[in-house]
Formats: C-alpha cells, sequence, structure tokens
C-alpha cells in the first residue's frame, strides 16, 4: 500500500513538473533581441518605440509575456555583430536586425542559423542571395523605389498644378539640389536617382545645382544647405533622402530668414509631419513608422513561438512590404 502511495505521489509530481511553465513556476518570457545601426536615427528611434508599444499591447491583451532588448551599435557593424553574438548566447528566441552594413548580412544569418534563432532584418535590405539563404530569414520594409517615385509625384503634382510656385526665376528649368544619406546605403542611392528619373521621365526640365552627402544627419543637411544658399546657390527645390535632413535644410533657411519652402523629405516622422503642416516643407512620404514597428513585432513573435508567418498580410517571399502615401503642404 505505501509502495502505491509512493508510485501515485511520484507520478502527480511528474505531472506537474512537465505542466509548469519553464523558468521555475514563472511564465514562460517571450525574448526578442532588436540591434540597430544608430539609436539617434529618428525614424529608427521611432520604429522601435512603435515596436515596444506593439509588445506592450500584445502582452497586456494576451496574457504573454515578452522581453524586447534594443542594442545601439552606433553605425559600428563590428559593435552590431558583438551584441547579435550576445543575444545568441543568452539564448534570445528571435532577432529583428537593422544593420550597419547590408552587406554584412551573411555572418549575422550564418551566426543565427548555428543557433536556430530567426532572423527579421528591417529597414536595411539584405542582398537577394542572403534573404534566400535560409528559410527562416525575412524582411520587414518599404519598397526604396516607390518612395523616391512618390517624392516625385508631390513636386510634379504642384508642377503641372503651378508651375510658376517652383519655377522662381522663370526659365522653365527647375533648379535643384539634392541631400544624399549614406554613401553606401541601398536606398540613399535609389531614391537619390529614382526621384529625379521620375521627374525627367515625366517631362520636367531639371538642372542639379547642388548635392551632398549628409548621413541622413539634419546637422549636416543643415550645414550643407547654409553653404549653398551663403554662396549664392539658385535653388528653386531641395530633395532629401529623408525627413531630418529636410528638416535641417529647412532649419538653415529659417537662420537665414529665406522665404523658401521647397523642400521635400521622405519618412513621415512625427517632426517632418508637422513642418509640412507649418508650411516649412513641401511635403513628405510617410513610410507609417507604427506600421513597421507593429509588423516587425508580429512577425518576430510568430516566429519566436514557433507559430507559421505565411498567412500574415503583405508576405511574399519572406518579405512583407508597408504601404506608404504623400503627405503635402498645399
Amino acid at each position: 500500500m505505501k509502495r502505491r502511495v509512493c508510485a501515485l505521489l511520484a507520478a502527480v509530481l511528474l505531472c506537474l513538473t512537465a505542466c509548469a511553465p519553464r523558468g521555475g513556476g514563472e511564465e514562460e518570457t517571450l525574448r526578442i533581441g532588436v540591434a540597430v545601426y544608430k539609436g539617434t536615427d529618428t525614424y529608427i528611434t521611432n520604429m522601435t518605440q512603435a515596436m515596444e508599444a506593439a509588445a506592450q499591447v500584445w502582452s497586456e491583451e494576451s496574457g504573454e509575456r515578452v522581453q524586447l532588448t534594443v542594442s545601439d551599435a552606433q553605425e559600428n557593424q563590428n559593435t552590431q555583430n558583438e551584441q547579435i553574438d550576445r543575444f545568441l548566447s543568452l539564448g534570445y528566441d528571435v532577432l529583428c536586425v537593422n544593420l550597419v552594413d547590408r552587406t554584412d548580412a551573411a555572418r549575422v544569418i550564418g551566426k543565427a542559423r548555428e543557433a536556430d534563432v530567426p532572423v527579421v532584418f528591417f529597414n536595411r535590405e539584405p542582398v537577394q542571395e542572403d534573404l534566400e539563404s535560409w528559410e527562416k530569414v525575412y524582411y520587414v520594409g518599404s519598397d526604396a523605389r516607390q518612395s523616391a517615385q512618390l517624392q516625385a509625384q508631390i513636386v510634379l503634382e504642384l508642377w503641372e498644378s503651378d508651375p510658376t510656385a517652383l519655377d522662381k526665376n522663370g526659365d522653365g528649368i527647375l533648379q535643384y539640389a539634392m541631400l544624399e544619406g549614406e554613401s553606401r546605403h541601398q536606398d540613399a542611392m535609389i531614391r537619390t536617382e529614382v526621384s529625379v528619373q521620375t521627374l525627367r521621365d515625366a517631362g520636367v526640365p531639371l538642372e542639379r545645382v547642388e548635392s551632398g552627402i549628409a548621413n541622413w544627419e539634419r546637422s549636416q543637411a543643415d550645414a550643407l544647405t547654409e553653404s549653398w544658399l551663403l554662396e549664392g546657390a539658385d535653388l528653386e527645390l531641395i530633395l532629401c533622402n529623408n525627413d531630418d535632413m529636410a528638416l535641417g535644410a529647412a532649419d538653415a533657411v529659417d537662420r537665414l530668414g529665406l522665404d523658401f519652402h521647397s523642400i521635400v523629405g521622405i519618412d513621415g516622422t512625427p517632426q517632418g509631419l508637422e513642418a509640412v503642416e507649418d508650411g516649412r516643407l513641401l511635403g513628405t512620404v510617410v513610410m507609417d513608422y507604427s506600421a513597421h514597428g507593429a509588423a516587425i513585432f508580429q512577425l518576430a513573435r510568430t516566429l519566436g513561438v514557433g507559430e507559421e508567418p505565411s498567412d500574415m498580410g503583405n508576405m511574399e517571399n519572406n518579405t512583407i512590404r508597408i504601404p506608404m502615401y504623400i503627405q503635402k503642404a498645399w
């Protein structure tokens, strides 16, 4: 009889142990490691905050515990590699990576594959070969070519409706300057080339007066624009690869007391949208950081718990594209 009672108690204890959550009775926590290229980038900051907000809402509504940890590589790929290695060594369930150098994706994928940890790249798209190298590699972002086409559309609509609003010197040619992001960044190259080509294809006569690399930075764009204007550049339009640089150009214009607002950005940051509303910018392309953040978290959460992500909206070839739209001042 005593043996039967002991056996029964042992069976009950085994059942309770098997059914208990991992971690000594605590509810299991999904751990997501987020590696960003630079924490001071306005758009990236907004996006990671949107991810954190989505994680919090999910936890409150579902009861699942989520730990979302963000690391800042400060524009150093070696630093980011070390941060990713640490996430993997600590047993994180999924990685979300905004690469410093998109050409280094293969190393990240190789490390994650060894640990069997899914990877969601975002904002900086790896080359197609890397995206296809493993079935647990995904990308969330917007189409850089489309963002450039939409930026051109903002200018084109005003040119077609009221060309004198842009052609201040009346020569029938639109003199423009280009503020570019990083020299090796795929989106910067595409936005620079496609926005101009779209306007040319639509029949807008263009003359590039100035161009410069401002590395997505508001302060650098401010300094470049000020130097152009002080040197007497005949500018009728400034195209910018992102909103921070557009705001930098607007800062220079304001400081010099000029009546010039034909500046167009891309991103749709809160600061950029406010500047459009105030008339400091001609317009911007809204890339909807909230939608990006929510999609990245949803995909990471799905992969982290081992669910099938193929039924997520806008998913094609392990890639989710977030729609964009334009916001203009007129």
